[in-house]
């Protein structure tokens, strides 16, 4: 199988229980819930997402011939194998309509820990070590157990306890992002500070739920 990367970078996990964390980011090409073009937006299942991921244009973006093509590739952007403990987050668009067994076994025997960001729309395969899931709107689950359930906050018809009762270890609210990509963009008009009030006040009134913010954005990295 070959694999379409949009980019490929080593910085600090931004977001979630794990923020601050180094590692390396495999951005994959596509996803199913949006195709990318701002023409669909309005119609898309996922339609406030913040992310490119179209082509394979992207720093370090490229096809992948094979999985041992792409693990060693994963490798070189690692500053020290021998050193810390390296970690690669699979994102996207969604990485689970792409990552499969052969290229999670190349990457763990390259001594990797292995991290992905998904939607949820899609069964995760077996040995990845930490699994963030991210519901988009009324899309219905089909992966409901993980390290970390990651909910985009405030989104139109979604309540956060329709949630707390799934295989989770950590239950974040992430502020929905407000700048507006577009003006078919849906995110157009929200305050950012009336978002974080409400995310805030959201927490401190159902405390299962832990704030998560864009940190990587605050610090001006990637």
């Amino acid at each position: 199988m070959s694999y379409s990367v949009k980019e490929m970078f080593y910085s600090l996990q931004g977001e979630g229980a794990r923020v601050g964390r180094p590692a390396v980011f495999c951005r994959f090409t596509g996803c199913n819930l949006w195709s990318g073009e701002e023409k669909h937006r309005a119609t898309a299942e996922c339609s406030f997402c913040d992310t490119d991921f179209m082509g394979t244009d992207g720093k370090g973006g490229a096809k992948f011939g094979s999985s041992d093509e792409l693990a060693a590739k994963l490798v070189s952007y690692w500053p020290d194998m021998h050193k810390g403990a390296p970690y690669v987050v699979f994102t996207g668009g969604e990485p689970l309509l792409q990552l499969d067994s052969r290229l999670i076994d190349a990457v763990r025997e390259r001594g990797f820990e292995i991290a992905v960001e998904t939607n949820g729309t899609l069964s995760a395969p077996a040995g990845i070590d930490w699994l963030c899931v991210s519901p988009k709107g009324q899309v219905k689950l089909r992966q409901t157990s993980g390290n970390e359930l990651k909910l985009v906050y405030p989104q139109a018809n979604v309540n956060p306890q329709e949630f707390v009762g799934l295989d989770f270890k950590h239950f974040y609210l992430q502020p929905l992002d407000s700048t507006p990509i577009s003006e078919s963009n849906n995110n157009a008009g929200y305050n950012a500070s009336t978002i974080l009030r409400e995310c805030t006040g959201y927490c401190l009134n159902h405390p299962q739920w832990k704030l998560s913010l864009q940190t990587h954005k605050l610090l001006g990295i990637r």
